[in-house]
């Protein structure tokens, strides 16, 4: 089977009947993002930003979301531009989520329709559960969850009338299995994951579909984070961490940001179209031994 970018987004291509399968070499199987508007969310660096980046290279409109306008612009003056595309910025904070609908809101009416967006918000600080205040539920639950209500909200009405919208929430495989010392983090991230399935069949009769991936170890600055934290606990070296942490991975390394994203633009394109309310796991195997 060839697989290519089609050079235009329209109608799906054919399903061949069994008798054809043979002649499926033919078919276009359509991974671009042309004529598409995506609002990638922690999008100045690790996973966001290989996701920005990678939909931009697949001709979409990209609007990058961030707190930090410095990393912000810098992120955009990288990005691909064809005359067909005029790439944004949106710096807001996702500790305010009122501040979030009201920035999402005015974004929808200056620029819409959003065709794609991707939540994508870095994780609560480690500890355990036991250990946390409820206030760090609270902050962590608004940051994650009504936020992303918040952006969906403001989106979907614009989606549904292009009879065409992707929703990608980017949590962690957490939610298959909790990870040791993230408390709080695999608590908000189930129930992100849950509330995306919610959507999942609540949308999914316009066009619209929600998938959330689950990241294992990637290679970001919140990995090396968490690594020389626990390195600083157990009294040994991030590099030793890491060797442990790699261990448990069948593909026996740590995975890559644009790995991540490559898995993002197959559920944002055409070609990903009948993926709806899975959570897929982007970990080198590493939840098979869980």
């Amino acid at each position: 089977m060839s697989i290519w970018y089609a050079g235009t987004v329209g109608s799906p291509p054919p399903i061949p009947s069994f008798g054809t399968l043979h002649s499926m070499s033919q078919t276009t199987i359509d991974f671009s993002l042309s004529n598409r508007h995506a609002v990638v969310c922690g999008s100045t660096q690790g996973i966001g930003r290989a996701i920005a980046e990678s939909f931009a290279a697949a001709g979409g409109t990209i609007t990058l979301v961030g707190r930090n306008e410095d990393g912000l612009a810098q992120v955009l003056a990288g990005l691909a531009t064809p005359e067909s595309q005029q790439h944004r910025t949106l710096c807001v904070d996702f500790s305010d989520w009122k501040a979030v609908q009201a920035a999402a809101d005015q974004h929808a009416r200056a620029h819409g329709p959003v065709h794609v967006l991707v939540n994508n918000t870095g994780g609560p600080a480690a500890g355990f559960a036991v250990d946390a205040e409820p206030d760090d539920f609270l902050k962590a639950f608004q940051m994650h969850l009504a936020c992303g209500q918040a952006l969906v909200q403001a989106f979907a009405p614009g989606m549904r009338e292009a009879g065409y919208g992707r929703v990608i929430n980017v949590i962690s495989t957490s939610v298959v299995t909790p990870i040791k010392g993230l408390g709080v983090s695999n608590t908000i991230r189930g129930a992100v994951a849950n509330w995306g399935r919610t959507l999942a069949v609540e949308l999914g009769g316009f066009g619209i579909t929600v998938n959330n991936i689950l990241p294992g170890f990637t290679d970001t600055a919140r990995l090396a984070s968490l690594f020389e934290g626990k390195a600083r606990r157990a009294g040994t070296t991030p590099d030793d961490v890491r060797s442990q942490a790699v261990s448990g991975i069948p593909a026996a390394r740590i995975g890559e940001p644009w790995e991540i994203a490559a898995a993002a633009l197959f559920l944002a394109s055409p070609a990903g179209g009948y993926v709806n309310g899975v959570n897929l796991p982007v970990d080198g195997g590493r939840v098979v031994q869980s």
